[in-house]
């Protein structure tokens, strides 16, 4: 009995060192996925939101060694009351709004600072927009019309056989992916799971095999179709997503800080929603995009692009938002109203009517509550027609 006794110790001490070893071993991944599962937890939400690179791998996107292209101050703008209850309701950390180029308001909330690297959550789909649109018209892209194949040629036999640029770029790709961050057993949420343990976004990718509709036939927003977008633009250029970025738009807009993308374990950009930058040069985009692909002395995106993409060609239901290429229209939105958006509540919103650039970050944990998203539009047009009239 002693014998046994003995050797069961001696089993449960292998056991328990072993148990050490693999968490040594896989410290860091074991932290990544503790930290995707308390990710939106309420009392770390708002840290988290501002220091994504402490969870997850990350890469710098470069600003360049220009200079910074000053944001000046314009006459102050005082905020309409129902914006403050809104500010309070959404959870919003930070508020910046240009006129015509010129800062007139900017706060920022909930312990928050102005140098924040903020997450952008489906924002940055707006930028790897951009990008496109530059490589397109510098003939590294040929066409619209090319099939997602011809870039990415290990998709081929998946469900993105047979879409082409165009259907991803409009989220009309009709393969099926699940994009509810409220079930823990998602589509989107697999995928956080399996950038957070150091797998590859692009075998994550090539899984996908099943499709609710032919490409081109149906809009559902599908954030993995922007992966794919990326996988496009890798297969062209033989380059990286941060590097083409930070090359032909970071440096070139002459942002305050360097920004950092999210990564995989193979240390590809998680382009879908891993940018990350202060409200401030989120603006900036915004405003570039407001003046027609123009900022800081140069034209960086082609105008032509930047009409072509922030019109509502995606065929959405009738009535609806629409979608353009990774941007979105609010309904009714007349000539030049366009918005880029993210989960919980990251929008840069443009009116170019009224001069108006908005860019707001938050932590709303109730984002998807009906009314919610409307309501968000219809305070962004509230400022912008109250700014108009200053």
């Amino acid at each position: 009995m002693r014998t046994f006794g003995k050797w069961l110790g001696r089993i449960l001490l292998a056991l328990v060192l072993a148990a050490v070893v693999v968490g040594l071993w896989k410290r860091d991944e074991i932290t990544r996925l503790m930290a995707v599962n308390s990710l939106f937890a309420p009392e770390k939400i708002v840290f988290n939101f501002s220091h994504m690179d402490q969870a997850f791998l990350s890469t710098p996107v470069p600003r360049g060694d220009g200079p910074t292209a000053e944001l000046e101050y314009g006459a102050e703008f005082t905020l309409p009351p129902q914006v403050n209850d809104w500010i309070t309701a959404r959870d919003v950390t930070a508020l910046v709004i240009l006129k015509d180029g010129k800062i007139v308001y900017e706060n920022y909330y909930k312990g928050t600072k102005p140098d924040d690297l903020r997450i952008s959550w489906s924002v940055a789909k707006s930028y790897l927009s951009g990008l496109v649109g530059i490589l397109l018209d510098e003939g590294q892209i040929g066409s619209l019309e090319d099939q997602v194949t011809q870039y990415a040629p290990s998709l081929i036999g998946t469900a993105y056989d047979g879409a082409t640029i165009r259907n991803v770029l409009n989220m009309a790709s009709g393969v099926t992916f699940d994009e509810d961050y409220l079930d823990k057993n998602s589509d989107i949420n697999r995928m956080g799971r399996v950038i957070a343990l150091g797998g590859t976004l692009d075998g994550f990718t090539a899984e996908l095999m099943d499709r609710f509709s032919a490409p081109g036939q149906q809009w559902q927003y599908v954030s993995i179709d922007t992966h794919v977008i990326g996988m496009v633009v890798r297969g062209a250029t033989g380059r990286s997503v941060p590097d083409l970025l930070s090359e032909k738009v970071i440096a070139p807009m002459g942002l305050e800080y360097a920004p950092y993308y999210l990564t995989d374990g193979a240390g590809v950009g998680f382009v879908l929603g891993g940018l990350n930058l202060t409200t401030r040069d989120y603006a900036r985009m915004g405003q570039m995009f407001l003046q027609n692909g123009a900022y800081n002395g140069r034209q960086i995106v082609p105008a032509s692009w930047v009409a072509a993409s922030t019109a509502p060609t995606a065929p959405t239901t009738a009535g609806a938002i629409g979608y353009g290429y990774q941007w979105w229209i609010p309904q009714g939105a007349p000539a030049g109203e366009f918005m880029a958006r993210g989960v919980y509540g990251q929008y840069i919103y443009i009116n170019r009517a009224d001069g108006v650039v908005i860019a707001t970050n938050a932590a709303d944990r109730k984002f998807r509550e009906a009314g919610v998203s409307q309501q968000n539009v219809d305070i962004f047009r509230l400022i912008s027609t109250t700014v108009e009239d200053m």
